[in-house]
């Protein structure tokens, strides 16, 4: 008599196997070994023709090139993206306790299945080839008849614009194409609208938009593209041959060695992992979680709760890509825009980012004290010091971008030398070494991360054309400063709400497009507005790109801190409020740059002494508002302390003499009743927080001390 088996409890399944399948779940395809090598070899084959361009430019000039370079790149996003965009398990919670082992015993993350592309996928694919290389065809001939295209320059257009939008959708979703075409729409129907509307134009044809986009250099071969091509392509190259070298792995065990010992040596060792692991990956979703399948066990050791575990990951992960010396891809679009050095824009986000960490460091402080977090200490400790002596060199090829570029190199040499650094210094390590067949793989990889996103810079130019095309830009710019001006006529007030407006827009934006194309898109038609009141052009550039990156952590999609929850195991929503809360500092810390003149000295304008002092009061601020949303300053912090540091956050953040001064007395007058009433806590007299042997109790337990 046989007896029944009891149903098996579903798995749970470890970190690593979350990230393998946040890997095997995007939209990039699981190429079998013969298509992925085939791939391989025209990606790697697209990385040489890049890195031989920089030092033999072709001679026909920048839109020639970028023929050449799209013709690689747009057939091959075909090949290794899905015609069908996926949503990832891990980023559906719910979707995560109906999977369970396979029968067989097998792990998950080794149940692999092959997507190779289908008929219409290679169809596409050589239809995009055949429009890319039309123009080169008679291209000076291409180029003079942009004002009268023929039939055939129309039809190849329209092709572009058709194969763009689909190449676009399979690697970001729908939400950007659709964008895309209702720009197109109204650029073909706003002659229709009543003339007296701010928002119409004369209308253009198929023809002229077809032209403007395809054959002159607002469209698909304008700055986003040509940013795409050159910086962003090397620098993907050079973090893969960073990855591949090594120095991911060295970044993380260096952050675990040099913080140990303290309560809150975890949270300090995920924040400077992400940082320097960001410098490989690019990404703030990925480094995210990269770093969770490492950092998630130590923190769930530490004491940390599944919600607060991923609010530190995905703050960290996003720090990446606000900091030098890489930021993220729409930093280069802002040196083509500003027609500034990247170095420049390196400066530029300098004391920003100093006042991000801080920002997280001091939340990080405040957690350990409430949550009561235990240090973590290693099975097999190892030296920081013994780290960095044998494997410190994977910093030099970092610092020597920004020393290339402070020689005066362009951006796109001095990655190009630092790559090569990179290379030669793989081979202090036997383990890593750059061996032909590393170094050919990570060509590879370069070229096939930068496809997303030459995806997006070909359709974000649609979006750039329309607006030239039509003036739409300075037209929606007076449209915003008008709405502003209805709560009243005071200069002032109207940049405030300008300014909230812009953040909200840039924000909404963010949260259904990639953050280069939300950049892009707010460039050309929210900074007029801003412009328009007054603010410095790189000013306002700054400010949409750090509300364009923190669309990563906004609620309700955060992409990273939803990653994060999923390594974690928690709550997505609490997750992405715990994100918001140790990311704070990077919402407000913008206003502060645009609001004032003052403002501007923390972007590195305006003297050494403007730039140290505004950095001091913001710092200050930065920790007024860390124990607002803490909870603590020197012991739990009530309500009305929370309230008034909040107050006096906001108020040192304007950077004006008569709101510093306020920020100064509401400091301390939270400083004063937190002191009262923590002496009446001690005293056993009652307060408005209740219990006061229960208070003492905790605010003793929180300090680490036995009640008395």
């Amino acid at each position: 008599m046989s007896m029944a088996t009891a149903p098996s409890e579903p798995r749970q399944r470890s970190a690593e196997e979350l990230v393998a399948e946040f890997e095997q779940e995007r939209p990039a395809r699981k190429l079998s070994p013969g298509v992925s090598a085939a791939v391989s070899v025209v990606c790697a084959a697209l990385s040489v023709f890049v890195l031989y361009a920089i030092f033999f430019p072709v001679a026909k000039g920048t839109q020639y090139y970028l023929t050449l370079f799209l013709s690689g790149a747009l057939p091959l996003i075909f090949l290794t993206h899905r015609g069908t965009v996926r949503v990832p398990a891990l980023l559906l919670p719910w979707r995560r306790g109906d999977r369970t082992a396979p029968a067989d015993g097998r792990s998950d993350k080794t149940a692999v299945r092959h997507d190779n592309p289908a008929w219409l996928d290679w169809l596409l694919a050589a239809a995009a080839l055949a429009v890319c290389l039309y123009p080169l065809l008679e291209f000076d001939a291409f180029i003079e008849r942009r004002q009268l295209p023929t039939s055939l320059d129309t039809a190849a257009g329209l092709a572009m614009i058709v194969l763009v939008l689909e190449a676009c959708r399979r690697t970001t979703g729908w939400v950007l194409p659709a964008f895309c075409a209702s720009f197109l729409v109204y650029a073909y129907y706003g002659g229709l609208l009543p003339y007296d509307w701010s928002l119409a134009h004369g209308g253009f044809d198929i023809d002229a938009i077809a032209a403007h986009y395809f054959m002159g250099t607002d469209g698909v071969y304008g700055v986003p593209l040509n940013v795409a091509g050159t910086y962003i392509v090397l620098f993907t190259i050079f973090g893969a041959v960073l990855d591949i070298s090594g120095a991911g792995k060295f970044f993380i065990d260096l952050s675990f060695a040099a913080f140990r010992g303290s309560r809150s040596a975890p949270g300090r060792t995920v924040t400077a992992a992400g940082f320097l692991l960001g410098t490989v990956s690019g990404s703030g979703t990925a480094t995210a979680v990269s770093l969770g399948s490492v950092a998630w066990p130590v923190l769930r050791r530490a004491g940390y709760g599944k919600e607060q575990g991923g609010g530190v990951l995905a703050a960290a992960g996003i720090g990446a890509i606000l900091s030098p010396p890489t930021l993220g891809a729409a930093a280069f679009i802002i040196a083509e825009y500003l027609r500034e050095s990247y170095l420049t824009v390196l400066l530029y986000a300098l004391v920003p980012t100093l006042l991000y960490y801080l920002g997280i460091l001091l939340a990080v402080e405040i957690d350990a004290r409430k949550h009561h977090t235990q240090p973590v200490v290693d099975d097999e400790p190892t030296s920081a010091l013994r780290l960095l002596g044998r494997f410190g060199y994977h910093f030099l090829s970092l610092f020597m971008i920004v020393g290339f570029m402070a020689m005066g190199l362009p951006p796109f040499k001095a990655v190009v030398y630092a790559t090569a650094l990179q290379f030669l210094l793989s081979f202090l390590d036997p383990q890593h070494r750059m061996t032909p067949r590393r170094l050919y793989q990570a060509l590879a990889e370069g070229s096939k991360s930068v496809l997303p996103v030459v995806a997006t810079c070909a359709a974000a130019g649609m979006i750039v054309a329309v607006v030239t095309q039509t003036g739409l830009g300075l037209n929606l710019a007076s449209v915003i400063v008008d709405a502003a001006g209805i709560f009243g006529d005071n200069p002032t007030v109207t940049l405030v709400l300008t300014v909230l407006f812009a953040a909200v827009a840039v924000s909404i934006l963010g949260l259904a497009v990639p953050v280069t194309a939300s950049f892009i898109i707010a460039a050309v038609i929210i900074a007029p507005a801003l412009l328009e009141l007054g603010v410095a052009t790189h000013e306002a550039y700054m400010f949409i790109f750090y509300y364009a990156v923190l669309s990563e952590v906004s609620p309700p999609t955060a992409m990273a801190a939803a990653a994060s929850a999923a390594i974690t195991g928690g709550n997505p929503m609490r997750t992405m409020v715990a994100t918001w809360k140790y990311s704070l500092p990077a919402f407000l810390v913008p206003f502060a740059f645009v609001l004032t003149d003052n403002g501007a000295h923390l972007l590195g304008t305006g003297g050494l002494w403007g730039v140290l002092w505004t950095t001091a009061v913001s710092a200050l601020a930065v920790a007024a508002l860390a124990a607002a949303t803490g909870g603590r300053l020197l012991g739990p912090a009530g309500p009305v302390e929370r309230a008034l540091c909040a107050a006096a956050a906001l108020c040192l953040l304007y950077l004006e003499a008569v709101a510093i001064t306020a920020g100064f007395a509401a400091l301390a007058l939270a400083l004063g009743v937190h002191l009262v009433r923590r002496r009446q806590t001690t005293l056993g007299v009652p307060t408005s927080g209740g219990n006061p042997q229960a208070e003492h109790h905790h605010s003793a337990d929180a300090e680490g001390q036995l009640p008395s």
